[in-house]
């Protein structure tokens, strides 16, 4: 079992980005400087992909210029979807981890960075040079690691083998993505149970879609199987606007923190600036 400590996630940027109205920049600043004040290990707060893909976040260069960064003890993770976004990304010191999708589902692939996974992993070799010449650390979420509706091969045999060839370019953090929810704690528990202890230097996480009846079993099959890494998105609003016509919403983050507390795990989170968050996310996601 791992010894490292819980290393929580919280997501507004797949939390925003398949909404279509468009937040004000100001609106996003506000809220995202709320979520620093909580005391998350990690925010995804925005990406540097093409505006055409992705509207929502066209402005998240402005955003990060208007957070104030000198109060909290919160790392920031900007997500990119090819080497030239990654490049962009890591002229700003302020960002700690560049993330980055690569599919276990080739169609999946092109449909989200319009690359085969030949060229997505060129990309990830070149991307890890450059976060080792920069001083930042890349996260590679291998999406649709639990299934893909598309009928290309999946299995853990699949999942294990992309985690090899990651590994043996240095990657260190790798975060099992179920981009549609289809993932259950039989596909979960066998999953983390064979890849940790296979790649002790590789930290694994999860970022799991779910829908709310089914989060708590999906978080205990992780868990129980040696994760410690859990991404999260207040009200479960969001997922991947590439993946399906209809979305099935991130794990709810007040779910995941009554889940770990329950398990005696110490988050260091400031509860009042949390509500004070999930007021915020009310309006700001619009999904009160």
């Amino acid at each position: 079992m791992p010894t490292h400590p819980v290393v929580l996630t919280e997501c507004p940027r797949d939390a925003m980005q398949g909404l279509h109205a468009f937040i004000p920049t100001a609106t996003k600043t506000a809220y995202l400087q709320q979520l620093l004040a909580v005391g998350f290990d990690v925010l995804d707060f925005g990406s540097f992909v093409s505006p055409k893909a992705i509207p929502q976040l066209r402005d998240t260069a402005e955003v990060l210029a208007g957070l104030d960064l000198s109060q909290t003890k919160t790392k920031l993770l900007a997500i990119v979807a090819n080497l030239r976004g990654a490049e962009q990304a890591a002229t700003h010191p302020e960002i700690s981890y560049l993330g980055f999708p690569l599919s276990v589902s080739e169609t999946f692939q092109r449909r989200n960075t319009n690359q085969t996974i030949t060229e997505a992993l060129a990309d990830v070799a070149a991307m890890h040079a450059l976060c080792e010449r920069v001083g930042k650390t890349l996260v590679v979420y291998l999406s649709m690691g639990f299934g893909n509706p598309y009928g290309d091969a999946y299995s853990p045999a699949v999942v294990a083998d992309f985690t090899q060839q990651l590994a043996a370019l240095g990657v260190r953090i790798v975060a099992l993505s179920d981009t549609i929810g289809v993932s259950t704690p039989a596909l979960i528990t066998p999953l983390f149970e064979e890849l940790i202890p296979a790649f002790p230097q590789i930290e694994f996480g999860a970022h799991l879609h779910t829908t709310p009846t089914t989060w708590r079993e999906k978080v205990q099959a992780a868990y129980q199987a040696g994760c410690r890494r859990f991404d999260g998105a207040l009200g479960g609003i969001g997922g991947c606007p590439m993946a399906a016509d209809v979305l099935t919403g991130n794990m709810a983050t007040e779910n995941l923190v009554a889940y770990l507390e329950e398990e005696g795990e110490e988050l260091g989170l400031d509860k009042k600036s949390l509500m004070q968050a999930q007021q915020m996310a009310s309006s700001v996601l619009a999904f009160a």
